[in-house]
């Protein structure tokens, strides 16, 4: 990996920084699951995005000042003895040679050196409330540097959480790579989970499937908690418990992708565990299916952030209007928010490092633009709890279909349409 691309990233917030400040971004620390046992180490996805580093317990100071933007780090100190045990550290040298800080030390020395650094600056710019203990933390650096001259000014704390975010939505070559990578890998898992899910008798055995065919074509990590809900499971929006035995007559929906090299990826697929759609299963998916396509078509340079939101709701309101279970004008249904006991939640978010990346969704007052770059969901559906009061024969039905989406020049590419959303597709790939 060619490290300028993180150096150039960190120079980059020159033209963002105010000037005569200094931009804190703190990394992850190990996280423990019980007694000495450690979670695997996952950086926090902000630092990474700006150093490639991967060791626990670090922090990037970025100073812009009229000297210009320069990047100092602290990171773990080399130790023998630990790094026998735990493996290599790079230490402030290779902070520095290898990962092009302009200046590392050890970071037993962030609390002695800190107040130099913020000492004389106007603002010192974090993403508060992001990281426990961090806030207070800024808060005594910070008066401590305005104490060290009596006639200094007080450092303002500015939150920087939309600089940050949005320095990461739009997505360079090097991270669309990176993505399309891990889209791939998940694609070919739910094109497995399809083939094998007759031969299979509960929700655990298809979550134990994706994370080995994930394994095995290098996405060792989850990129979130999948969820694998079988029948009337999926009407639960997050459901993450994955233990219940699956009935053949039913829909299966998983909702599971894979990290690959720190990036995200995000798939729903929902297909009939025997193989073969019901009739009203068919005709409840393919309402949802026709709102993700008229919305993935609506993802394009210039258009509004919502309209796909937008779309999806009509397409999916007029969609229940015809099959009987909304009643009424599908336009005036639209605007009262009819289609709200059925489709719920928003169409989609933006990936990246974070399977909900960061980055904003307003600009001012308005709705965002799509710009290319930008990669989002779109992930409608249509969930039939049986508390509705509707026929029996909907009852239990829960669908989404989800695609990553990726905005170019001229319109959008959809990175994840190797595993089939088609239901005609579903069924031959099943047979």
């Amino acid at each position: 990996m060619d490290n300028t691309i993180y150096k150039n990233r960190r120079n980059n917030l020159e033209k963002s920084l105010p000037e005569n400040s200094v931009l804190l971004i703190p990394g992850a620390d190990m996280q423990y699951r019980n007694a000495d046992s450690a979670y695997a180490f996952r950086q926090d996805s902000s630092f990474y995005y700006f150093s490639g580093f991967s060791e626990p317990a670090s922090l990037i100071a970025i100073v812009n000042n009229k000297e210009g933007i320069s990047s100092i780090v602290f990171v773990q100190p080399k130790d023998k003895l630990k790094e026998i045990w735990d493996g290599n550290r790079a230490g402030p040298i290779g902070a520095v040679d290898e990962f092009l800080f302009d200046k590392a030390y050890d970071n037993t020395q962030i609390d002695t050196m800190m107040p130099d650094i913020l000492s004389g600056s106007s603002q010192v710019l974090y993403a508060i409330g992001k990281k426990s203990g961090f806030d207070q933390k800024v808060i005594d650096w910070s008066t401590n540097a305005s104490s060290k001259d009596r006639h200094s000014k007080s450092i303002n704390i500015i939150d920087a959480s939309s600089l940050i975010g949005n320095a990461r939505l739009i997505k360079d070559e090097h991270e669309i790579n990176l993505i399309r990578k891990a889209c791939n890998i998940s694609a070919e898992a739910h094109i497995e989970a399809m083939k094998n899910v007759k031969d299979v008798s509960s929700e655990q055995d298809i979550e134990g499937l994706y994370i080995n065919e994930f394994s095995k074509r290098g996405g060792r990590f989850q990129a979130y908690t999948p969820i694998v809900a079988g029948g009337e499971n999926a009407c639960t929006l997050h459901y993450v418990e994955n233990n219940q035995k699956l009935k053949k007559s039913d829909l299966l929906l998983v909702d599971a992708g894979c990290e690959y090299e720190m990036y995200a990826s995000d798939i729903t697929r929902t297909f009939p565990i025997n193989g073969k759609f019901s009739k009203e299963q068919l005709k409840i998916y393919e309402i949802v299916l026709e709102a993700m396509n008229a919305a993935i078509d609506n993802v394009k340079p210039g258009n509004d952030i919502m309209k796909p939101q937008e779309i999806s709701e009509k397409v999916i309101t007029k969609g229940l209007v015809s099959l009987g279970l909304l009643d009424g004008d599908p336009d005036e249904l639209h605007k009262k928010g009819a289609f709200k006991d059925f489709y719920m939640h928003k169409i989609g978010h933006w990936l990246g490092l974070d399977v909900h990346d960061a980055g904003d969704y307003m600009e001012g007052e308005n709705y965002m633009k799509f710009k290319p770059g930008m990669i989002t969901t779109i992930e409608p559906g249509i969930y039939i709890s049986s508390s509705l009061d509707v026929d029996d024969k909907w009852k239990g039905i829960g669908i989404r279909i989800e695609d990553d989406i990726l905005v170019t020049k001229n319109g959008n590419e959809n990175l994840t349409k190797k595993v089939p959303s088609d239901p005609a597709e579903i069924e031959s790939l099943m047979s």
